[in-house]
């Protein structure tokens, strides 16, 4: 799995900073997103189970996200993007953005 993090701290130097992890079966890699950070990941076989622990409840009413394809984070992911949820695909660009993230 090819999993993106970006800071999405508008007060820090490394805003919209973004760093890429591959996450395998073989590295049995785990990754910690902290407070402040945006997530995202592309599968890379169909035979993927991702399982993720949070510090809080989940609050629909607080959700915020960056799109996976905004020129401003310019990520590369290794394959084009063929699944996006509608959610995802709908998250305003960050320079159409009107409010903070977090």
């Amino acid at each position: 799995m090819h999993s993106e993090s970006a800071s999405a701290r508008e007060d820090s130097e490394t805003y919209l900073h973004h760093q890429r992890f591959e996450l395998t079966e073989t590295n049995r890699y785990q990754l910690y997103v902290p407070p402040g950070f945006a997530h995202s990941f592309q599968t890379l076989s169909d035979a993927v189970e991702v399982s993720y622990l949070v510090s809080a409840a989940y609050h629909p009413e607080a959700e915020s996200g960056l799109r996976y394809n905004d020129e401003r984070l310019a990520i590369e992911w290794p394959l084009p993007p063929t699944v996006v949820s509608e959610k995802d695909a709908n998250w305003p660009l960050i320079s159409e953005r009107i409010d903070a993230l977090f």
